[in-house]
């Protein structure tokens, strides 16, 4: 299985609205991507003050590399990472990506 983790730093924190339409584009490929097990969002709470930066994320958990592949080349994956690169500081430098392999479901 593959865990994707992303971590976005807002240009302007204060205005979560930014993310409501790529979230709502990305809980819509959890429901229709086969391979896509689950996806998760949310707000940072960093309890451990490593991640300030960070002040929202997502999980996206798939079966396997290839359904992560036709995650990252769907049309409403494209659209919704154009919109969270807009949203935040920096553009794509603003977003931290980390892919976990983990073992079964």
């Amino acid at each position: 299985m593959i865990k994707h983790c992303v971590f976005l730093s807002l240009a302007d924190p204060d205005d979560a609205g930014v993310l409501d339409e790529p979230m709502r584009l990305l809980e819509g490929l959890a429901a229709s991507l086969p391979g896509m097990l689950d996806f998760s969002h949310g707000p940072n709470r960093d309890f451990e003050a490593k991640t300030p930066d960070h002040q929202y994320g997502f999980v996206a958990t798939f079966s396997d590399r290839a359904a992560h592949l036709a995650y990252e080349q769907h049309p409403d994956h494209q659209q919704a990472g154009a919109l969270l690169i807009a949203a935040c500081k920096n553009g794509y430098e603003g977003i931290l990506v980390a892919d976990l392999e983990t073992g079964g479901e």
